[in-house]
């Protein structure tokens, strides 16, 4: 899949683009799984991580054209899109910004408040 994802104009998702050598990224690892399980996250890859890439909830970006699309500079970057629009953005781990965007209000106890991309 590519930019078709960003296609989906109808559709209100929450993206958490993420790549291997980003140390933030690897400490993320089972929250986005437990957030992509539970249908609540799409996590976007820039190269390769350890994740099932069969999974629904997981993208192939490794030609960067989502992010690219997106205008990212940094990794791990969270985002909202309503209706193919972005509404919210945070870049790193912020458990507040995390919670607050992902409407989970129990995310990251187990994780430090913030960490920089």
């Amino acid at each position: 899949m590519s930019s078709h994802l960003l296609d989906k104009k109808s559709k209100d998702m929450v993206l958490a683009v993420v790549k291997n050598d980003c140390p933030t990224c690897q400490l993320l690892i089972p929250t986005l799984e437990s957030l992509g399980k539970a249908g609540k996250l799409t996590v976007v890859l820039q190269d390769e991580m350890d994740f099932p890439y069969e999974a629904d909830w997981v993208v192939d970006d490794s030609e960067l054209e989502i992010s690219w699309n997106l205008d990212l500079e940094f990794v791990p970057t969270l985002l909202h899109l309503k209706n193919g629009k972005e509404v919210e953005r945070t870049v790193g781990w912020s458990r507040k910004e995390w919670r607050k965007i992902t409407g989970d209000s129990t995310l990251g106890d187990d994780l430090p408040e913030f960490k920089p991309g």
